[in-house]
């Protein structure tokens, strides 16, 4: 299989002569439809990073912000085929255990190094070596055997076992390629990133938001982007605004071009204002879970788990958080992932009396006054480790619902916000019943990087601590179509079968933005991309 630059060259240019035709025909060529250079667009967001370097850490704030920053060796399209980008062509051999890469020869980084194969050599040895702790970057690359680079501008990746979904995974802002001289220079690289894209960023504050400043001299934009020279903005400022009020108020105020999270009650008022509209993407990948740690406490028994699972109603808590803008999660899986499997909502539903019966079954038997349930004199308490900052209030909302309706079974459901650091700590200390979070991939790999052992803190997010998943996760790696889609069918409906999770809605990025702002477009991880973003004036 071979990907050359002049193909999708050749795509572009009959796309845009299909442009000009129909707007010869319409006789609309309006001039306000023509990108203008300059301004500054300020983007506000519900929740916030502590660590802006891509290749060490999996949130979702951080590929917004570092996208703009960092190329990728190749891009995936809206219709999800790849193109070429800092890779001008490719090869990959029919069973995917070689992956050969022909880059371009006129990239630079921001402070000036030259991009040729020992840079990306670098980069990737960088995401595989145990010290720099590239857990969800690392996930993505799989188990590679070696990187050679034949000559200056060709990288070869080899598997012992074939590796099918490292286009997708190379094509994430994760493993996003940054300038060698920067890293081999650079001690923490938890708060600065140097890429090779069409922004620079000037700055990063946790707590605070980033600012970016336009670089005039990019001219290798991916293939499935508009234009190939430098951005129209000539900065982006991402400001952290947790308060969903204050976002809007700034919104709608012209303070702010762009918001994400728009707040669920006042999204139709969103949509009713003549000077802005609401883009909504509905995120492939794992949905947003509840993980329940099957390592130690009470969810060690299946029957605790399950009872769990049979007291939660996320239909109507996600009703109640999100005013029905988000869709209910009935699988582990969102519905745009590849092999999402749609049979998986038969397996569970809210059954209250289900609960009891497991519950019974399982020794709690016993209630206090407050209607918990106890076993030997012990309560049936379980702790919900979160970190405020990086979830929205309504996600909060939505936690609280579920406290107050497995209550109704018997449980002690305690909320336990916490700040970045002691999340981390406790989840390396495996010191917590349940985590919450989500990931944004459209490939079903996403499901090793979250329920394979490998992947158990502290080397990774298997919060749930499976180990049972480990051999039908690695054999679908490498697997043909049709027995991939059979080994995912049977990982998603093993997951709901033994409540190792409990899903709770299909995350969907709401994006509030002013009529001013064209030409946003989507990555496949249900991303703004703003490098064809323009201002009208």
């Amino acid at each position: 299989m071979t990907i050359k630059r002049k193909e999708w060259q050749m795509k572009k240019i009959i796309a845009a002569l299909a442009l000009v035709v129909a707007a010869s025909q319409s006789g609309t060529a309006n001039a306000a439809e023509t990108p203008q250079q300059g301004g500054t667009l300020n983007v506000a967001l519900g929740s916030d990073t502590p660590v802006i370097d891509p290749s060490i850490t999996g949130f979702s704030v951080t590929a917004l912000i570092a996208r703009n920053v960092v190329d990728s060796l190749v891009g995936q399209a809206a219709d999800n085929q790849f193109t070429p980008w800092l890779a001008e062509s490719w090869q990959v051999n029919s069973n995917h255990t070689d992956y050969v890469f022909h880059l371009r020869k006129d990239v630079t980084f921001s402070d000036g190094t030259k991009l040729d194969a020992e840079a990306v050599k670098y980069n990737l040895q960088r995401i595989l070596d145990p010290k720099t702790t590239s857990s969800y970057a690392k996930s993505l690359l799989g188990p590679i055997k070696t990187l050679t680079t034949p000559d200056a501008y060709t990288l070869v990746i080899h598997y012992d076992l074939p590796f099918a979904p490292l286009l997708q995974g190379l094509s994430l802002p994760y493993l996003g390629i940054q300038s060698p001289t920067y890293l081999q220079n650079t001690v923490n690289t938890s708060n600065t990133v140097v890429g090779s894209g069409p922004f620079i960023l000037k700055s990063f504050v946790k707590g605070s938001g980033s600012q970016l400043t336009r670089r005039a001299d990019y001219h290798w934009g991916p293939g499935y982007a508009k234009h190939s020279g430098p951005a129209y903005l000539e900065a982006i400022n991402f400001k952290y605004l947790p308060e969903s009020s204050v976002r809007l108020g700034a919104l709608v105020s012209g303070q702010i071009q762009a918001i994400d999270a728009v707040p669920p009650v006042n999204a139709q008022s969103v949509k009713n204002n003549p000077t802005l509209q609401v883009e909504t993407k509905e995120d492939p990948g794992v949905n947003r879970l509840l993980y329940l740690n099957t390592s130690q406490g009470p969810f060690q028994d299946q029957r605790v788990r399950q009872a769990f699972l049979r007291a939660s109603d996320p239909a109507s808590a996600v009703k109640v958080a999100f005013f029905g803008t988000l869709k209910v999660a009935d699988n582990v899986l969102g519905p745009q992932t590849l092999y999402y499997d749609h049979s998986i909502a038969a397996l569970w539903g809210f059954d209250l009396n289900k609960a009891n019966q497991l519950l019974d079954q399982a020794g709690w038997q016993e209630k206090d006054a407050a209607g918990i349930r106890t076993k030997q004199g012990k309560k049936l308490t379980v702790h919900f480790v979160y970190d405020p900052t990086s979830v929205e209030s309504a996600d909060i909302t939505l936690f609280q619902a579920i406290q107050f309706q497995v209550k109704k079974a018997g449980f002690d459901l305690q909320l336990d916000p916490v700040d970045s650091g002691v999340f981390s700590a406790r989840t390396v200390n495996n010191d917590y019943d349940i985590v919450s979070n989500f990931y944004v991939r459209a490939e079903p790999d996403i499901l090793r990087t979250v329920f394979h052992s490998d992947y158990i803190p502290p080397k990774g997010s298997n919060f749930s601590h499976v180990s049972a998943l480990d051999d039908k996760l690695k054999l679908a790696v490498g697997a043909p179509d049709e027995q991939r889609k059979q080994l995912y069918g049977e990982v998603q409906r093993q997951i709901i079968d033994q409540a190792y999770v409990v899903p709770l809605y299909v995350p969907a990025y709401q994006l509030g933005i002013s009529k001013n702002v064209h030409d946003i477009s989507w990555a496949t991880n249900a991303k703004p991309n703003f490098y064809d973003v323009w201002l009208s004036h």
